[in-house]
């Protein structure tokens, strides 16, 4: 099929992927001059009602999930009886290969782990469930950023008939136990195959192999879950301990998608409270909603006991330390940015700012999620070309309660644009108003200190490429 032209418009390059339901090609767009993702069913499958179906519902869910860590759905038609989907264009590898190298270092493991959880949970929130979480289904952009595709099974929490109970549908070595015995799959059986990806992440192969489809897929029901300290060291406890939740046999003792986001997110925040950022055994209290396993097998306590005894002493022996070096002079130590950096000032996201040549509001809808309390959710820019050349900015406008503000923690899944604070009286001008942060870019994770407050503080977005996620913004006195 490479060199025919699809609904006279798009034109078939290179085949990038095939499976046993549709193929996918690299394909060129005639009309608006750019390289697509066009993914065609095959054609024994085009003349059979429910995998046409099935096929025009991946389109249509897909379709319902904006977001950067999600590939894009751009369109969808019929051809001379062949049924295709359209998509953005990933160039790049998927995590499979990238893993195939060699385990991934325990920040990265982190850093891709947050953005898969982030499209999942934005998914869940949807009310859609991927149904087929697996390493080969998670893109690289050239920038390293993950992207989630091939939603061909996805399938609606409340939907009924598309797939009947005892239809096994997934990849054996991601599948989760209610998924491989054919009973009801929810969100919790996506947390399933999202921890089997963390675990091949750190330690370069999935938790069980065997000889076929339904061996491997009796070892995820019956077999115990295995230790990825075992394998990995160096991977910290709350991450080692976040995995074994996630691939525990009760779908019920499994956390939430957006528990995933919070957990490796202050996972990531601890490494970053470390002087040389490097991995170690960090002993945290889970959170409540983190429930531990009541399958865990006898034998493996006494290893993680030792183990968890001797970092706690080596803790205790550092205080005393910190205790005699600082008990002199009355001084303190610092644990990080959000420890020794002054009281936390209640903060809410009240409006979007878009001055002339903008046209007044940016997602307005969305504003309030920005300080919700849930890493998950965002307030969001448009989409942008050439943003200087078009405007000189565009924000986010927030109020904060109470005592003045000396540092805004911003958080995003979009890292990469360039920021700066400024304060002012109103939330409808800032006109004049007076930088209190000069313009940095922003990572994933960045704190501006401020040189002054106001009864308003705007984050002034002055250039980006595409679009500028806000996922959460905090503030310290």
């Amino acid at each position: 099929m490479v060199g025919q032209l699809i609904a006279d418009r798009y034109e078939l390059k290179d085949v990038i992927g095939t499976g046993g339901m549709s193929s996918v090609f690299c394909a060129h767009d005639t009309l608006l001059e750019r390289d697509v993702a066009l993914k065609i069913l095959h054609e024994h499958h085009a003349r059979d009602n429910d995998y046409v179906e099935r096929f025009r519902h991946e389109a249509r869910a897909v379709a319902q999930l904006s977001h950067p860590n999600i590939v894009t759905v751009i369109d969808r038609g019929e051809d001379d009886g062949r049924q295709y989907i359209v998509f953005e264009y990933v160039e790049g590898e998927n995590l499979k290969e990238l893993v195939g190298r060699g385990p991934l270092p325990v920040r990265r493991t982190i850093e891709l782990g947050l953005q898969i959880a982030r499209a999942l949970a934005f998914a869940h929130a949807q009310g859609l469930v991927h149904r087929d979480v697996k390493s080969q289904n998670v893109l690289l952009s050239q920038e390293g950023r993950a992207k989630v595709t091939d939603f061909g099974i996805a399938r609606s929490l409340d939907a009924v008939g598309m797939t009947q109970t005892g239809t096994v549908l997934g990849t054996s070595h991601y599948i989760a136990p209610e998924q491989a015995r054919g009973q009801r799959v929810d969100e919790k059986t996506d947390v399933y195959s999202f921890g089997v990806v963390l675990f091949e992440l750190l330690s370069g192969a999935v938790p069980y192999d065997g000889d076929s489809f339904l061996a491997v897929a009796m070892r995820h029901v019956n077999d115990p879950v295995p230790s990825v300290l075992e394998r990995r060291p160096d991977c910290p406890l709350r991450l080692s301990g976040l995995i074994e939740q996630c691939l525990a046999k009760d779908p019920a003792e499994r956390p939430a998608m957006d528990v995933c986001v919070r957990e490796l997110d202050a996972t990531l925040a601890d490494l970053d409270a470390r002087p040389d950022g490097d991995a170690t055994m960090i002993v945290t209290a889970p959170p409540a909603e983190v429930r531990r396993p009541r399958e865990r097998s006898r034998r493996r306590r006494w290893p993680l006991l030792v183990a968890l005894l001797a970092v706690l002493a080596a803790a205790a022996a550092a205080l005393v330390l910190a205790l005699v070096d600082f008990g002199g002079d009355g001084g303190s130590a610092s644990a990080g940015p959000e420890a020794g950096g002054g009281e936390a000032v209640p903060i809410s996201a009240v409006a979007s700012y878009d001055p002339p040549p903008g046209d007044g509001a940016e997602h307005d809808e969305d504003v309030p999620n920005a300080t919700d309390d849930n890493p998950a959710t965002y307030w969001t820019t448009e989409t942008y070309q050439d943003f200087g050349a078009t405007k000189d900015g565009v924000g986010i406008v927030l109020q904060p309660q109470g005592d003045e503000v000396s540092s805004l923690r911003v958080r995003t899944d979009t890292p990469g644009f360039t920021a700066e604070i400024k304060a002012g009286d109103s939330p409808s001008s800032f006109d004049g108003a007076k930088t209190v942060a000069a313009a940095r870019t922003v990572g994933a994770d960045t704190t501006f200190e401020l040189d002054g407050s106001g009864p308003y503080l705007l984050l002034w977005i002055t250039d980006l490429d595409g679009r500028a996620h806000v996922n959460e913004v905090t503030a310290r006195s």
